[in-house]
């Protein structure tokens, strides 16, 4: 008798499986009833690290997960953090997602997806912990790096291929960190305080699109917290609006840590909890997870009748749903690793987000050298490493200098340090493979790298930030605009010498450049993964011509930006409670919106970025709601515009931002070639959000829509009524 209902288990749930299934929820609930209660509840509970379990009395098998949203991380121990130390599991390290958001590409969305989605099968993991679409709120955010920038409509442009890419492999996606996770400090404490109005028009839509567009099936709940709730147990936003106003049907799961309240965590919307801090976490009794909130509290609530089994039931319905969209799918495949597809798809991400800031002169590409000086410990470091959650074992890293020594074979490729950082970054048992370990003084290193540079053709300087303590990391935000290690001074000394002067900064965060006038080209590099060193040479030699837009704006200084005092940032710490205050008081006027609004210039807008080549463009027309330009490429290499489409509404009942980007289209263009590019412009391009009413609102009257190649190059506007 066991073994039939074993074999009638295994029947129902392929059925169930099956894309031709006619029902599949009917088959989700006749699979609910043969569960036991204890089966349900330990379904919504982690069992390891980075697993829940299964019911493998009806076949029903484990779910594990794995960070990141930019490679498959290796392994850990079953309770530890510390590796697990196998020899498989080192992974294609992708670019990081700002520089994916930089590449203002869907097609480059599509193509990491998939290709992480197919790593994330090999390893035969269930969900895959990302990608990340918070919005850059300001350059100190730890994770910032791990996120696609500053506007609501491109990272939404932006996650929706990602997440279709992942999935089509049969894996799950779990967009994150939703909601509100803006910065690190404080992270588990501080409580976000934001208008209905700003929730919804800045901080929600990329989830949104993740979820109604993408059709993400996981969700992950954020640490910090929402009119006093936890976000990984919070009814207003993951009951009222994703369950609710999104009709998301799939799981949301608690970051690790996340979960604080079992009452919370049965009524508020989460389904499964991972990582929770109980104390057995820490003396090690062998039932640790069964002290968890949606463990045995839960169950000894229900059989107290303290809570009900509805809310269980939907907890497990969704699990299972889940498991037939991924674990249990028809023909699911087996995936591929560190193979040389993904190392091309790496690297062709990394090409497209490349952003080219400055070119005074055309000093780059590079040509004709005879002797380039590379400087700057950002140029050997191993940078996959660190940065927290999203820190990876990949199985090479070909650093810049390695890069161009492999492109400029001809010339002579000198190195000098500049800077350090100190003893290298270790994280997991892995660490960097150069020795960083120095003897010099700061002074000494600027003078060793001054008197090697004045018989050089170029200098490119690699610096910027790398992943360590409050550099571009989670858990901690960064302390200074400034750039650290005593760069500025490397560059002002560098400068001096007259050389062709590069500065190449490799950072997921806007700095300060208090010598950007002094300094010819400067490149956003990014956090580029396994193919850093190859893309990077693609780009400075001119075998690609950049063609990657800012998804951030750099100030000049961190006071021109939105967030300036106290209140705001990092918040104001409640008398009395373990809670901080961070209240958003600059509304809907975040990144560029500040920027152009209150008319402060910024070092580099939203949107900037050069190329080898020019582009002309046509005046903008429209004819109802398509709006058409012309654009042409009027240099002599091939190259790749990013059209840019901004509305204003100078006429409306609230007060609106200057202009906000509601399109853009990627454009490639042979010297001399010339394209239309067409736009529709529908009601949501031109609406806010009525926080009263709690619905979209277009006002009648008269628009304007900008086309331009970034925030502050507009290049034709054209007005059009409603």
């Amino acid at each position: 008798m066991k073994k039939y209902l074993i074999l009638l288990a295994f029947i129902t749930l392929a059925a169930a499986c099956s894309p031709k299934a006619p029902d599949i929820e009917r088959q989700i609930y006749g699979i609910l009833s043969q569960l036991t209660l204890e089966e349900k509840i330990a379904m919504t509970h982690a069992q390891s690290k980075f697993s829940s379990p299964g019911v493998p009395r009806l076949g029903i098998p484990e779910i594990w997960c794995t960070d990141g949203p930019h490679g498959i991380r290796a392994e850990v121990l079953w309770d530890k953090w510390s590796q697990a130390r196998w020899t498989n599991d080192s992974c294609t390290a992708y670019p990081a997602l700002t520089c994916l958001a930089a590449s203002w590409n869907p097609e480059m969305s599509r193509l990491y997806g998939e290709s992480i989605g197919e790593e994330a099968l090999y390893r035969k993991k269930t969900i895959l912990l990302g990608p990340g679409v918070n919005i850059y709120r300001h350059p100190f955010g730890g994770r910032n790096f791990e996120y696609m920038g500053e506007d609501p409509y491109l990272a939404g442009r932006m996650v929706v291929p990602y997440v279709q890419g992942v999935q089509s492999k049969d894996v799950a996606v779990c967009v994150k960190h939703f909601c509100l996770n803006n910065d690190e400090i404080n992270r588990h404490t501080v409580n976000v305080n934001v208008d209905d109005r700003t929730l919804y028009e800045i901080y929600l839509p990329a989830f949104k699109a993740a979820v109604t567009e993408g059709g993400a099936w996981s969700v992950m709940g954020a640490y910090n917290l929402y009119k006093d709730e936890h976000l990984c147990h919070n009814r207003p936003i993951l009951m009222d609006i994703l369950k609710g106003e999104w009709g998301f049907d799939g799981v949301v799961v608690s970051d690790w840590g996340g979960c604080h309240d079992t009452d919370q965590a049965v009524h508020n919307g989460l389904d499964l909890e991972y990582g929770t801090w109980t104390d057995g976490l820490f003396t090690g009794p062998s039932n640790v997870y069964n002290q968890y909130h949606l463990a045995q509290p839960y169950l000894d609530g229900i059989k107290s009748g303290k809570y009900g089994t509805g809310e269980l039931d939907d907890k497990v319905r969704r699990i299972l749903r889940l498991q037939f969209r991924t674990n249990l799918a028809e023909g699911r495949g087996h995936g591929r690793f560190v193979c040389p597809e993904h190392s091309a798809a790496a690297r062709r991400i990394a090409g497209e987000g490349i952003v080219l800031l400055k070119n005074d002169g055309g000093v780059l590409p590079v040509r004709d050298a005879k002797k380039i000086l590379v400087v700057g410990e950002n140029a050997v470091k191993m940078l996959t490493i660190g940065g927290g959650s999203s820190s990876l074992k990949a199985k090479y890293e070909i650093s810049p200098l390695d890069g161009l020594k492999a492109r400029f074979q001809d010339a002579e490729i000198a190195f000098e340090r500049g800077y350090s950082s100190g003893a290298a970054r270790e994280q997991d048992g892995i660490s960097a493979k150069f020795d960083l370990t120095e003897s010099r003084s700061p002074e000494q290193m600027v003078a060793d790298a001054v008197a090697a540079a004045k018989d050089a053709d170029y200098v490119i300087v690699f610096g910027g930030l790398n992943k360590n303590g409050h550099q571009d990391s989670e858990g901690g935000d960064r302390e200074d605009y400034g750039l650290p290690y005593g760069q500025d001074a490397l560059m002002e000394a560098l400068a001096a010498t007259g050389r062709k002067l590069v500065f190449v900064n490799i950072s997921g965060n806007a700095v300060s450049m208090p010598w950007v006038d002094k300094v010819p080209a400067i490149v956003q590099g990014w956090y580029l993964g396994s193919e850093a060193g190859p893309a990077l040479a693609d780009v400075l030699s001119g075998d690609v011509n950049p063609s990657g837009k800012l998804p951030f704006t750099f100030p000049y200084e961190f006071k021109d930006g939105p967030v300036f005092n106290e209140e705001q940032y990092p918040g104001i710490p409640r008398e009395g409670e373990d809670i901080i205050d961070e209240y958003y008081t600059e509304g809907v006027f975040v990144g560029y919106r500040w920027y152009d609004t209150r008319e402060v210039k910024p070092m580099f807008a939203f949107g900037h970025g050069l190329s080898y080549t020019t582009f002309e463009y046509g005046e903008a027309k429209i004819k109802g709601r398509k709006l058409s330009v012309a654009v042409k490429n009027t240099g002599d290499v091939a190259g790749a515009e990013v059209v840019q489409l901004y509305i204003s509404d100078p006429e409306c009942s609230v007060e609106r931002p200057a202009k906000e980007l509601k399109g853009f289209k990627k454009v490639f263009l042979q010297p001399g070639e010339r394209k239309t590019v067409t736009f529709d412009i529908p009601d949501e391009a031109l609406s806010f959000f009525d926080a009263d009413a709690h619905k979209w609102v277009a006002e009648p009257g008269e628009f304007i829509a900008h086309v331009g190649s970034a925030s502050d190059d507009i290049r034709s506007s054209v007005n059009f009524k409603l």
